[in-house]
């Protein structure tokens, strides 16, 4: 058992390009000297830029691994990537939370591909705000906080309505006028994280691995703002590594 790193758990995807999912997530992790441990919600076939088909892990076996390691291990933070519904991912959160309280979570919520491959549709309100009460932090873009709250076509108004619930990083890759730039809010206030550099590549997998940045900067109890401060750095270098859709980690 690892004594001098903090236990954190990825439960997303598996990507064979390893530019996302619990690939990405893993690599992520080790960079940030925390130990991952990973579970598959499912497996794609899919390269960087190309996604072709989906197979989902049956639920009963995902609890089960989750049940398996959090007897064994401390689990400090836990990451949630891609989800088939809002029932299997409540399953999830409940599970966790059931097994270890204070254990800290972080949604990173993938609704769809970037070759618009949906994966979930927020149908239940009320599942939704069950489910958001027991996570630290979701992480959507601009696209996504939208498919959160089908009745309000505002950004501003359903983060502010959200984040009572839990805090919320809307990120700013897809932001209409201020593209790099995400807004944390929280319960109590609202921060704006401006980036260091715009000039960067785009990359396959970004979103995972910022939510894997920050999740693992929580299990090394940085608070909240500083945490996905830390992570928005990491994941600006990852942009930065080289000129392809598949980033290179750095230390």
């Amino acid at each position: 058992m690892s004594t001098n790193r903090p236990f954190v758990l990825s439960i997303a995807g598996f990507d064979p390009s390893a530019g996302a999912g619990v690939l990405a997530d893993i690599k992520t992790f080790e960079q940030h000297r925390v130990y991952g441990f990973a579970i598959n919600t499912g497996n794609t076939i899919q390269t960087e830029s190309d996604f072709f088909e989906m197979q989902w892990t049956a639920l009963d076996f995902v609890l089960r691994s989750i049940e398996v390691l959090f007897q064994k291990y401390p689990v400090k933070a836990v990451k949630i990537g891609i989800v088939p519904s809002l029932d299997y991912l409540k399953s999830i959160v409940f599970s966790i939370k059931k097994l270890s309280p204070k254990t800290k979570i972080v949604w990173d919520t993938v609704l769809r591909s970037t070759t618009e491959f949906d994966f979930l549709t927020i149908e239940n309100q009320n599942d939704l705000i069950a489910v958001l009460n027991e996570i630290e932090l979701i992480t959507p873009n601009y696209y996504e906080i939208l498919k959160l709250d089908s009745k309000e076509k505002s950004v501003e108004l359903i983060a502010e309505k959200l984040s009572k619930n839990c805090s919320i990083l809307l990120k700013g890759g897809h932001h209409p006028t201020e593209v790099g730039t995400d807004y944390l809010h929280t319960p109590n206030q609202s921060f704006r994280l401006s980036p260091k550099n715009t000039e960067i590549y785009p990359k396959h997998g970004s979103g995972c691995v910022l939510s894997a940045a920050i999740t693992a900067n929580l299990a090394l109890e940085q608070e909240l703002l500083t945490a996905c401060k830390n992570g928005k750095n990491y994941t600006e270098n990852f942009l930065l590594s080289n000129p392809s859709q598949l980033g290179h980690h750095y230390v």
